[in-house]
């Protein structure tokens, strides 16, 4: 029965182990990666105890790629990628060729052949795009510029692994090879890479959005579900059995052709579970792999490997960040996001051992590579931001990366009564554009390059830099400026932001918002004066416009919602329905008011013993029926099943002649 089962018990045990490492990661502080790298080399076959199916495994390992890559797709359109071409595709193919070098160079250090030098050095340009992507994720630095570029950069290299996977059995198989046929299978493979992208954007991005509209209208929401996780993989399998393309480019495209359509936004919600899931494999499967009695045989090695990846790639990212006038912070974000290796870099190494160029000892010494170098990724990220404040600090070091930028003009050194806006988001735009049309001057501070530009455009002036992170706040003026506006960034970023601008300007009034009430709590203690909370207000606007429909009078709505706020946001949290209940006691009390007609219900009239639905009050007479008393206790919030009896009053909202024809039909 265990041989019958080892897929299933390899899976399970793997999600198991996964799940303990990454709870132990969690208590360390550590990425939940590292817990998912551990776990998976806990049921590996180089380990003790239960002995796992790293092959299938592996094969698992794929569907995490797919359904990352398509996810990647659906939040990465082709005017992103057309945006960031100019530094992606000569940052990708500069970079595989000097990392290419520098692993060869190490290599012939370790005293391998020149054919493996060649392997190693391909394997070690090559970055991971699921590592990427997680990372940046997590980081919160996916939907920036410099993450924009780290994706397009690693698209650009995912093309350059097919044509190099092409080429190694070509130069490296048993016998000559001419250039001629040379040249004709690197011709071939691009005319089909060439084939698919226009395949997917010609006919791809009409096809799938109509085939995901008719479903999701006429078919159940499973049905709709599946046929999401079938474009993504079935996209991703074309690609890899029709073209020899990898399934991360097709299903890249895959989520690239579906973003356009209307239901891109559920699309990704349905994806979602999947790619987490998997994604968590692919890591355990990775863990898998390695055999740490080999790398404990040639842990030098692996220390000096292990530099290159990190170290080396970073240095190289950041030398041609200054060549391609990336930016500062975009640069970081490259170096960061590519001082690793993975998925396609196990490929090369498995063509290697298939062509005879790698022995297993030197295959796995890559894979040991790969795992630390992703284990440790994530604190490359940690490392961004005092690197951003250590290189601006320099000014002449600075200027290296940011001499192609657009410089903003500095706010004026006399500037005062000014609000400054920290974040020029959804949120951040709505409060400029209010006070822009009252005359009243504003100071945008935005952390991306391009938003800030375009606060510039609309004629705002702006100061580009993060400001929980670095001096900006210090060239804002806040000893000046009538109020600060945190629009941007999360609860934590906040308080920072809050904590730093009470210290510069004591007197300042500082307006945030925060998430729930714990952050709230927090922000006050760092500052702020006025703290919004979204989700809260958003919940009051829901009522109002409910009790809108029932009927009620936007005198006795607003009492009710006044009467919240008034008791504090706590009112509205957890474990305080007495304040609510208060809050209710007065609403009821102002039923009594000029607005509400109270119409008794008379013994012999037809409404007696009927339900208002029976009634049909509404429609009948346009008037509401918004409450009821009887003896002597007013219910609100009736509904169509309540049923009258005589003696009762109700309460009628609504034009004279409306209630007039109601009470007729109550006598």
């Amino acid at each position: 029965m265990h041989g019958d089962t080892i897929l299933l018990m390899t899976f399970v045990f793997a999600l198991v182990a996964a799940f303990a490492g990454g709870l132990v990661a969690r208590a360390l502080r550590l990425p939940p990666i590292v817990g998912y790298l551990v776990g998976g080399l806990v049921v590996s076959p180089f380990t003790p105890g239960f002995i796992g199916d790293s092959h299938a495994m592996n094969q698992l390992a794929e569907v995490g790629v797919m359904f990352m890559m398509f996810s990647t797709g659906l939040h990465f359109s082709l005017k992103d990628l057309f945006e960031v071409k100019g530094i992606a595709v000569p940052g990708a193919i500069l970079q595989i060729a000097v990392g290419t070098a520098a692993g060869y160079a190490l290599a012939l250090a370790f005293g391998w052949t020149p054919q493996a030098g060649i392997m190693l050095g391909l394997s070690v340009s090559i970055a991971s795009t699921v590592v990427l992507i997680k990372n940046l994720t997590d980081a919160g630095l996916y939907q920036t510029h410099g993450g924009r570029v780290a994706t397009g950069w690693l698209i650009v290299e995912d093309l350059a692994t097919v044509v190099i996977l092409v080429v190694l059995p070509v130069v490296f198989g048993p016998g000559e090879t001419s250039g001629a046929e040379l040249a004709s299978g690197l011709a071939w493979a691009l005319a089909k890479t060439v084939a698919f992208v226009l395949l997917m954007l010609v006919v791809g991005s009409r096809l799938l959005p109509w085939v995901l509209g008719r479903i999701a209208r006429f078919c159940p929401a499973e049905l709709f579900q599946l046929a999401v996780v079938v474009i993504a993989l079935g996209t991703a399998m074309a690609a890899a059995l029709v073209f020899d393309l990898s399934v991360a480019l097709g299903a890249f495209l895959a989520g690239v052709v579906v973003s356009g359509s209307k239901l891109s936004h559920r699309i990704a919600a349905e994806a979602i579970p999947f790619k987490d899931l998997f994604s968590i494999i692919f890591f355990a499967s990775v863990g898998m792999m390695v055999n740490p009695v080999t790398l404990a045989a040639h842990v030098g090695e692996l220390i000096a490997l292990v530099a290159l990846i990190m170290v080396g790639k970073w240095l190289i990212n950041m030398v041609l960040g200054v060549v391609l006038s990336a930016g500062l912070r975009g640069t970081l974000t490259v170096a960061a996001g590519l001082a690793q290796i993975g998925e396609f870099s196990f490929i090369i190494g498995q063509t290697g051992m298939a062509l005879g160029v790698l022995s297993s000892e030197q295959y796995t010494l890559i894979l040991g590579g790969a795992v630390v170098s992703i284990a440790l990724n994530s604190f490359a990220f940690k490392l961004i931001d005092p690197l951003e404040r250590w290189i601006r600090a320099h000014g002449r070091l600075a200027a290296l990366y940011e001499r192609h930028a657009h410089h903003f003009e500095e706010p004026a050194s006399d500037l005062h009564g000014h609000v400054v806006v920290v974040g020029y988001g959804n949120a951040g735009r709505c409060v400029t554009e209010v006070l822009n049309n009252l005359g009243i001057p504003c100071l945008v501070v935005e952390r991306e390059l391009e938003v800030a530009e375009e606060a510039e455009a609309d004629g705002l002036c702006a100061l580009v830099g993060d400001a929980a992170n670095s001096e900006i706040l210090a060239h804002a003026h806040l000893d000046g400026a009538r109020v600060l506006v945190i629009a941007g960034g999360g609860d934590a970023a906040a308080e920072v932001i809050a904590h730093e601008a009470r210290s510069l300007a004591p007197g300042l009034h500082i307006v945030t918002r925060a998430a729930d009430a714990d952050g709230l709590a927090a922000l006050v203690a760092a500052g702020a004066n006025e703290v919004v909370r979204p989700e809260l207000e958003g919940g009051i606007e829901l009522m109002r416009h409910t009790m809108i429909d029932l009927g009620y009078t936007p005198r006795q709505i607003e009492g009710y919602a006044n009467e919240l706020r008034a008791s504090g946001y706590e009112a509205l949290g957890d474990g305080a329905q007495a304040a609510r209940r208060r809050a209710f006691a007065r609403l009821a009390a102002s039923l009594s008011e000029v607005e509400l007609e109270w119409v008794p219900v008379d013994a012999g009239s037809i409404a007696a013993g009927r339900t208002l639905g029976e009634l049909d009050l509404r429609a009948q007479t346009g008037a509401n029926a918004v409450a009821l008393r009887r003896d002597g206790e007013v219910a609100l919030f009736i509904d169509a099943k309540t049923r009258l009896c005589a003696g009762d009053a109700v309460g009628l909202v609504g034009t004279a002649e409306q209630v007039e024809a109601a009470s007729r039909l109550f006598a």
